[in-house]
């Protein structure tokens, strides 16, 4: 069913680590009505979630109204539907809201890597700039609007590239809240917005990519009975591919 098939990186008695790949949405936009006919365009990591692993499909916030299926089963947070990488999946209520808890608590460290335009001058910096959305728009910017909400996300330079004659920077990013779109919206406003991002950057890719340079590479967390797990997801060929970088860490 699926063209570029998830799979599991982690798994327990209690959640999952999957690797989302880009161009598969996590959970549909739209209500679905059950029994429906779904065009494989229209599937989501839900739906995989849900074939491979069922006891998800009773997991998660209540997402919709009253007589209609759950649209997020499992899911805790999210990843854009171009965007790569790593992402939780609750197995029981009671982890779900355990999870759900460390992310609203900041208790998770998490760890992108992104492509953007230009060298960034200072190779590490802080960017603590609210978010809210533009009126008339679902578009999300660091200007006035409605629905402000304080959004922070740390960077740190790994190298600076020449790739076609164009100078980018390859970039670590460590986001502190989860807003969407924090880290597209973040470096854009800092005038290096992320490759392939044509929302809020350049409107064509140089590299032909149907994709976001970024790629949620890591997360790292206490689990319940005290540990500690870092959970990873090596960069994908197509974006290795393009930047001929295989140790960048």
């Amino acid at each position: 069913m699926f063209q570029n098939e998830p799979f599991v990186v982690y798994k327990d008695r209690n959640f999952l680590a999957v690797y989302k790949p880009a161009g598969l949405l996590v959970h549909p936009i739209k209500l679905r009505i059950k029994n429906e006919e779904l065009r494989k365009e229209d599937l989501a990591l839900t739906d995989w979630l849900v074939e491979n692993y069922p006891e998800v499909k009773g997991v998660g916030d209540s997402s919709t109204d009253s007589g209609q299926v759950n649209l997020r089963p499992g899911i805790v947070h999210r990843l854009d539907k171009d965007v790569s990488g790593i992402l939780l999946v609750a197995r029981n209520q009671k982890y779900f809201e355990y999870l759900k808890n460390l992310f609203q608590t900041r208790q998770i460290k998490k760890n992108y890597i992104a492509l953007v335009y230009g060298e960034i001058n200072s190779k590490i910096g802080i960017i603590d700039k609210p978010i809210s959305i533009k009126s008339g728009t679902i578009k999300r910017t660091v200007w006035q609007g409605k629905d402000e909400k304080a959004a922070v996300t740390e960077y740190k330079v790994l190298k600076y590239l020449n790739l076609d004659g164009q100078d980018f920077s390859l970039v670590k990013v460590l986001p502190k809240t989860g807003r969407t779109h924090q880290i597209r919206i973040h470096l854009a406003s800092i005038g290096h917005p992320i490759v392939g991002d044509t929302l809020y950057g350049k409107k064509t890719n140089p590299f032909g990519l149907k994709r976001i340079f970024l790629h949620a590479e890591s997360l790292e967390f206490s689990i319940e009975d005290g540990g500690r797990i870092k959970l990873e997801a090596e960069l994908p060929d197509e974006l290795k591919d393009l930047i001929k970088v295989e140790n960048f860490n």
